[in-house]
C-alpha cells in the first residue's frame, strides 16, 4: 500500500474536516488569551497572537489563534470565522482565522 503525505501547514480543508460548517459554533471565552514570544524558555513583552476557545454540538471543544486582537462576544454566542484554517501536529489539531462575528 502507498503511503500517504500530507502537506504540512494550515489549510481550509484541514478545518472542514474537523468542523461542520452546518452547525452553529459557540464560543467559551469571554476574553482572548494573550500569546507572548518566548525567548530562552522565558515570555517576553513581544505578542504573537491570541487565543479563544469555542464548541459546536459532538465535538470536543476546540482553541482558535487569532494573529490580531479581536472582541469577543458574550459568553455562548454563535460565531462565524472569516478563513478557519487548521493543521494537524503528531495527532493534534490547531486552529487559527483572521477574525470572526457574532451570528444574530
Amino acid at each position: 500500500m502507498k503511503a500517504i503525505r500530507r502537506n504540512g501547514g494550515y489549510s481550509a480543508d484541514t478545518a472542514n474536516n474537523y468542523i461542520d460548517n452546518n452547525q452553529p459554533i459557540y464560543s467559551l471565552s469571554t476574553e482572548p488569551e494573550v500569546q507572548h514570544k518566548w525567548q530562552d524558555n522565558r515570555p517576553t513583552d513581544v505578542v504573537i497572537g491570541y487565543r479563544a476557545w469555542f464548541s459546536q454540538e459532538g465535538q470536543e471543544p476546540f482553541e482558535v489563534k487569532f494573529d490580531n486582537q479581536i472582541k469577543l462576544p458574550v459568553y455562548l454566542s454563535k460565531v462565524n470565522f472569516n478563513n478557519l484554517e487548521a493543521c494537524e501536529v503528531r495527532n493534534k489539531v490547531y486552529f487559527k482565522a483572521d477574525s470572526l462575528k457574532e451570528v444574530k
